[in-house]
């Protein structure tokens, strides 16, 4: 293979994916929201109210995913394993006991949650949205559940079940095999940048949540 062909060579689907969406994953993952968070600085109400905005979000996405299980896009990463809605709600029974998450004015999680259902129109758009969530979970989310931990003073196997993988042993294996799979999707040039574009989406729908809660950062202050 010549120099010129071998820069030809498109690169893998996850490899689109990462590097396509550098920009708004950085900006997501910076957002004043999430480093007041993290840095121990917000109320146990700050972590209580993002988490019953991600219940929204997480019920459309598994919704979604299961609906389109038998796609050939979607089937081959579809899990059980991965889904977080009974672990958001078991958090939730300690951090925002007796709040009713449908009553929970958030126009940025509802914005998610029904861009999560308008990809339901095509596998790949769906699975744009199931990789930027769930590899997310799998990577950074197991640091912020020990940071949560730490800093609200946690009891054991309490508050931070969103971060915990019964059913996936070893995450870095998991994960290598959840790209093989990504890679392996039949998806040609066009259909790769339409699903690049929406990891972009996604994460800018990430940005939008965080944005709406940093609009309470003075009230969370702890």
């Amino acid at each position: 293979m010549t120099a010129l062909a071998a820069c030809d060579v498109a690169p893998a689907l996850s490899v689109a994916m990462r590097d396509g969406s550098r920009t708004e994953h950085e900006a997501a993952e910076n957002s004043a929201f999430m480093s007041e968070l993290l840095e121990g600085r917000l109320t146990a109400q700050a972590y209580a109210d993002l988490l019953l905005r991600l219940r929204r979000v997480y019920a459309a996405l598994e919704e979604a995913a299961r609906e389109l299980a038998a796609d050939p896009l979607v089937g081959p990463l579809h899990d059980p394993a991965l889904e977080r809605l009974a672990a958001i709600d078991a958090d939730l029974a300690h951090w925002a006991p007796g709040t009713d998450p449908d009553l929970v004015d958030s126009p940025a999680a509802t914005a998610y949650a029904e861009r999560l259902v308008a990809a339901s129109s095509w596998g790949g758009l769906l699975v744009a949205h199931h990789y930027t969530r769930y590899l997310g979970d799998l990577s950074g989310g197991q640091v912020i559940g020990r940071l949560l931990s730490r800093t609200y003073d946690l009891p054991e196997g309490r508050g931070v079940a969103f971060f915990e993988f019964p059913g996936i042993a070893k995450p870095k294996p998991y994960k290598d095999a959840y790209r093989a799979a990504l890679d392996a999707l039949p998806l040609g040039p066009a259909d790769r940048d339409r699903v690049v574009d929406e990891v972009r989406v996604a994460f800018r729908l990430n940005q939008e949540l965080f944005a709406e809660l940093a609009g309470n950062l003075d009230a969370y202050r702890a």
